[in-house]
């Protein structure tokens, strides 16, 4: 991972709105927000605040958004479809609450796709999944198909997948929120330590204040704008 000393993330006044019904709806209306090299930050607020569309914005996913959005120093606000998506590539993960896993593909192979993408040797990707999947305890089941894997599991393998690439920064909607209590529970704490341990920053949107509580620093989300 590159030596990055400013804010992995950096956002200055963004805004986004929409139209609906006729009606202009402001979901974010002037977010100010830095993230750290090695920060984990909390994004609470409740359903439909926003979180979503913020995480949207910082990964660079849709146009549309008002302000500037700085990713490990490069503007992205000045940047064509195709340089989005090389920010992307080379300095977001992503973790949902479902974890889209490619069916057709087993463990390893899901977690390798995105390396392949960016030119390394298959051996080199080969190596690099394992030893994710290993460290959050799937070292049993890297042949497994997503259909053989524990809801956990899967998202599990996910974590890994958003890691593959040693991302600066990680995205995470809800990460836990498809799963029990129990099992959540044990998926963070995996999700977490895999992350310090990475070195990569995470900012992870949750309505969760236990799970909050876990992290570096909370940001609340709350009428548009961040307290």
């Amino acid at each position: 991972m590159n030596d990055i000393v400013d804010p992995v993330v950096r956002l200055t006044d963004v805004t986004r709105s929409f139209e609906q019904g006729g009606v202009k709806i402001d979901v974010l209306r002037g977010v100010n927000l830095e993230v750290r090299p090695g920060e984990i930050v909390a994004l609470l607020g409740p359903s439909g605040s926003g979180k979503s569309t913020m995480l949207q914005a910082i990964g660079l996913l849709e146009g549309g958004f008002g302000g500037k959005i700085e990713i490990a120093g490069i503007d992205a606000s000045k940047l064509g479809k195709d340089q989005r998506a090389a920010v992307r590539r080379d300095h977001i993960g992503f973790v949902y609450q479902f974890h889209h896993l490619l069916p057709d593909f087993n463990a390893i192979e899901n977690v390798v796709l995105p390396q392949l993408i960016t030119g390394k040797p298959r051996t080199e990707c080969d190596a690099r999944a394992t030893e994710l999947l290993t460290a959050l305890g799937l070292g049993a089941r890297l042949e497994h198909r997503p259909s053989k894997l524990s809801g956990g599991e899967q998202q599990r393998v996910a974590v890994a997948r958003a890691l593959a690439n040693r991302p600066h920064m990680v995205l995470a909607d809800e990460p836990t929120g498809n799963l029990d209590e129990a099992t959540a529970d044990k998926v963070f704490a995996q999700f977490l330590a895999l992350v310090r341990g990475e070195g990569s920053a995470a900012l992870v949107a949750t309505h969760n204040e236990r799970l909050a509580a876990a992290m570096d620093r909370v940001v609340r989300l709350h009428d548009g704008v961040l307290t």
